[in-house]
């Protein structure tokens, strides 16, 4: 039974659960592929995943090995022995009516993860993560899940395997719990044990209670009593950052309006309808004791505790931005655009191996990833150009070419059409013009326009841009505008 008061001042407390598919060729505990983006449905499922009488599942040992690389990441504990249950309930994407999770037993106990937030940096608590199967996916037509005209299932998605990642209510906001998951997804990332890409591949459950600001401690800690008082409403079907951060912030105004209005808040599940933007009432809160656990007869315990000491994880994201601060003297802003995910940290150390570290940081941080955004596309797109990019900051560093046509001509045309950089300053004659040839464009512009030259000489420096303006049309573009600016100023003077 809650106690808030109606008059009280309310504090959020926040916990989630976050289920993360695991990147492997197979399913949990069958064969069946887990490449489904684009297939038909029902059409990668097998007697294990549909739960037919007598399939005996087989456990997919590099799902363990993911597990334990998260464990690893997150400095859990990993039990010398851990074992598989059959949670029991009833719905439709559940073909064999019960799910074969984990529950006493996890097989990460345990663990932290920082986040920054509005300047300062806190650890978030993982009370466990554990390994289990996915249902399959509900498809509502006509409507979401409280107006569809009808409901069709797809197993396609049955026994993809899953790492439900547990926290303790350690959030008091829904800007704290998107900024988790971001940090959340990009170390999952780095591992190598998850795909972003695919269609939900990270999916949220949302734990929300109100308790009395007063019971929050400075450092937001909150005595086991006081939230077990509070009501706790569960939110699912969240399916990204920013859907986490509104269902949450929703969620907080609905229950903090209704305890203000002296109503209680109801200890239940409810959904989250993005389309909506509103949550909906599912069903009342289960409790442990209604999924009746009991231990999967068909899976052996698992022992492999020994694997954490012998399984390597790869340099995590904020380490290398310590690195790469101190290693190529980046500044933070830098360091962190270039360590967002590993593809693009990758991508620049492969550069920076050929050329200056702050040219190549300016062109992978800066123009290339700024020209990838634009077009809503990522590093994965081009990380198979890299010896033409790299060539394209050669043209630069050679003085081939200026900086503004290998960015504005020759990337976006690298990125549009696809063609080579050679290419692209061939066909648009884009190769430097020699030092005479710009002395001469100067001596004209100079010739040409006297009144910019009165207004550059009575100290509108305004002016002279107009001039190097045009210069670089009388060139093609091809000189170097500071070269331009200073030669003006040199005969102006």
């Amino acid at each position: 039974m809650s106690t808030v008061a109606a008059t009280e001042e309310l504090a959020a407390v926040i916990g989630l659960e976050v289920h993360v598919q695991l990147e492997t060729d197979t399913k949990i505990f069958c064969g069946c592929s887990t490449d489904i983006a684009d297939a038909d449905p029902n059409t990668h499922t097998c007697p294990v995943c549909l739960g037919l009488p007598g399939a005996l599942p087989v456990l997919n040992e590099a799902a363990v090995e993911a597990a334990v690389k998260l464990g690893k990441a997150i400095e859990a504990d990993i039990p010398e022995r851990t074992r598989f249950h059959r949670k029991n309930y009833f719905y439709p994407d559940l073909p064999k009516g019960f799910q074969i999770t984990q529950y006493d037993a996890p097989i990460c106990a345990g663990g932290t993860l920082e986040i920054a937030h509005q300047g300062t940096r806190r650890e978030i608590g993982i009370e466990r993560a554990h390994l289990e199967e996915d249902p399959g996916s509900l498809q509502h037509v006509g409507g979401s899940i409280d107006t569809a005209e009808y409901t069709l299932v797809d197993y396609n998605r049955a026994g993809v395997p899953l790492m439900e990642i547990v926290t303790q209510p350690d959030f008091r906001s829904a800007e704290e719990a998107r900024a988790f998951l971001a940090k959340l997804e990009e170390v999952l990332e780095y591992l190598g044990i998850y795909d972003g890409q695919r269609d939900g591949s990270l999916r949220v459950d949302a734990n929300i209670s109100m308790v009395p600001e007063t019971e929050v401690d400075a450092d937001g800690a909150i005595e086991a009593a006081v939230l077990e008082a509070a009501n706790r409403t569960e939110v699912k079907n969240i399916s990204s950052h920013k859907g986490a951060e509104k269902a949450l912030a929703y969620e907080i105004t609905r229950q903090r309006n209704a305890i203000q209005r002296g109503r209680e808040v109801e200890q239940e599940t409810r959904h989250w309808d993005e389309s909506r933007g509103i949550t909906v009432s599912m069903r009342s809160k289960e409790e442990e004791k209604d999924y009746r656990y009991f231990r999967e007869a068909d899976l052996p315990p698992l022992e492999v505790s020994h694997w954490k000491a012998e399984i390597p994880i790869p340099e995590l994201p904020e380490a290398r931005r310590e690195r790469f601060t101190e290693e190529y003297g980046l500044d933070a802003e830098s360091a962190s655009k270039l360590t967002s995910t590993k593809q693009v940290a990758d991508f620049f150390e492969d550069v920076a191996d050929r050329f200056d570290a702050e040219l190549a940081a300016t062109w992978v941080a800066d123009n290339l990833l700024g020209e990838l955004n634009y077009r809503d596309m990522s590093i994965t797109d081009v990380d198979d150009r890299l010896e033409e990019f790299a060539r394209l900051v050669e043209l630069v560093a050679a003085d081939e070419i200026t900086e503004k046509n290998a960015h504005e001509v020759v990337l976006r045309r690298m990125l549009d059409d696809g063609a080579a950089p050679d290419d692209i300053v061939a066909a648009a004659d884009l190769g430097k013009t020699d030092e005479d040839a710009v002395a001469a464009a100067v001596t004209e512009a100079i010739e040409e326009n006297p009144a910019a030259v009165e207004d550059v000489r009575t100290g509108e420096d305004g002016a002279i841009n107009f001039l190097v303006g045009q210069v670089m049309q009388k060139t093609g573009g091809s000189a170097d505008p500071g070269t331009v600016n200073q030669l003006l100023r040199e005969r102006l003077e």
